[in-house]
């Protein structure tokens, strides 16, 4: 597997070590999964299923949308 070197000060540096104990996570791990993010150019496989898939209350419906209300035309100023 490839290496990258990132290059980041010190307070920067803290800050990720921060966030990747908070998510439970070795730093290149943390940074791998932001970098993935960043970059993916497709859904999650199991996305539609598990998120747009998953509601499970009642069907949804939407509700009338009414109609368009008739407006007086402006007229060009210049």
């Amino acid at each position: 597997m490839p290496q990258l070197n990132l290059y980041v000060n010190d307070e920067l540096a803290e800050r990720i070590r921060r966030a990747a104990d908070e998510a439970d996570l070795s730093v290149s791990r943390y940074l791998a999964e932001l970098v993935r993010g960043a970059v993916e150019t497709e859904w999650p496989e199991g996305f539609f299923e598990e998120v747009v898939g998953g509601w499970q209350g009642e069907p949804l419906e939407r509700a009338p949308q009414g109609t368009v209300e008739a407006r007086e035309q402006l007229e060009p100023q210049g």
